[in-house]
């Protein structure tokens, strides 16, 4: 099977509002950036092109193809679109390279969720006849998930908000594009008021507007280019239920099947940059993927320090690769997550070359 390498990655910065930028205009920076690192001028230098968004965040059908419009009218590419996460734009990806379709790829991802309520958005992602009609939204469902946890004794408050302080303090030290960043102490997030008990605000990730890009290919194409880069070792991905009556919200099943599918145990993981949306589940995926306590968990703040909906799963493994590309590592994975209470997980492994 074709190893593929990550070659280059490019983010925006995570802002709580883009104001008048409209999706285009996110996008078109971070696809420059990711090309031109390896000399590419345009789409039309890779084989394939594949972009993760949801319509439901603009507000209309296909909207998605308005993105389109930063790659160039003209001439043609092969181009496709997952409404997910861009990782599953990723997933994608890497079957065409697999299959011999493809040598190259772009790939990117983005988000404009602030003109709407992002939690009440959310909710369409549910059982369409028994819970969709209740509008349940994302951060009641995650406080539930909590009060199970804490009530089970399996985490405490305290665990919560040290993983913020983590998170917050990280953003600040390894990553400029974070939205939420600084010097908090455990005592004066835990004095705050509940938003949706047991969850405070700081408990759950910031709204963000923004976009990522990545441009991944063979190790042929990578040897031709000239370029450094970090080979996925492995990526697999599983989804649960949608009756959240039907699983066990404290833990996670599908990451563990994904994890020892792709191979996490093969070896020791330096770093993991986790997708957990909400403190507790941080210390449901750590568990899930079985990292040690010399794991790095989150060293960009993950998404607790700025949350781009449908493009930071791609930035969590673009993360990793980063810091295996600049030798900071050897080793690492990196979680994307959709639906609600962590249902749908896709596990990715980097080697460094």
């Amino acid at each position: 099977m074709r190893d593929i390498a990550i070659v280059s990655y490019a983010q925006s910065d995570c802002v709580r509002d883009a104001g008048a930028r409209n999706e285009v205009e996110l996008i078109m920076p971070v696809i420059k950036n990711a090309l031109g690192a390896v000399g590419l001028n345009n789409a039309q230098d890779v084989d394939f092109t594949c972009s993760g968004s949801c319509d439901y965040q603009q507000g209309a059908a296909f909207a998605f193809v308005l993105g389109v419009d930063a790659l160039g009218a003209v001439p043609p590419i092969k181009e496709s679109h997952v409404e997910m996460d861009a990782a599953w734009a990723l997933y994608e990806a890497i079957l065409k390279i697999r299959m011999g379709h493809a040598d190259s790829a772009l790939v990117y991802g983005f988000g404009k969720s602030s003109p709407g309520e992002l939690p009440a958005v959310l909710s369409q992602q549910l059982d369409p006849y028994y819970l969709g009609p209740l509008w349940v939204d994302s951060v009641s469902l995650a406080a539930m998930q909590a009060r199970l946890m804490l009530d089970q004794g399996l985490i405490s408050e305290q665990d919560m908000a040290e993983v913020v302080v983590r998170s917050r303090r990280n953003a600040m030290a390894n990553n400029p594009h974070a939205q939420l960043k600084g010097e908090v102490s455990t005592e004066s997030l835990l004095a705050q008021d509940r938003w949706v008990s047991p969850l405070r605000k700081h408990d759950c990730a910031p709204v963000s507007d923004g976009a990522t890009a990545m441009v991944i290919c063979d190790l042929e194409k990578a040897h031709a280019w000239g370029v450094p880069y970090a080979i996925i070792r492995g990526i697999d991905h599983r989804m649960e239920t949608h009756n959240l009556g039907a699983r066990d919200l404290t833990r996670s099943r599908s990451t563990e099947q994904a994890a020892a599918a792709c191979g996490v145990a093969n070896g020791e993981v330096e770093i993991a940059e986790l997708y957990a949306p909400f403190s507790h589940q941080e210390i449901i995926l750590t568990k899930a993927l079985g990292l040690s306590e010399t794991t790095t968990v989150n060293p960009s703040g993950g998404v607790l320090a700025g949350n781009l909906m449908m493009a930071s799963g791609l930035s969590r493994i673009g993360e990793v690769a980063q810091r295996i590309i600049a030798g900071e590592c050897k080793r690492g994975v990196a979680h994307a997550t959709s639906g609600p209470c962590l249902q749908h997980n896709l596990v990715t492994v980097l080697e460094a070359a």
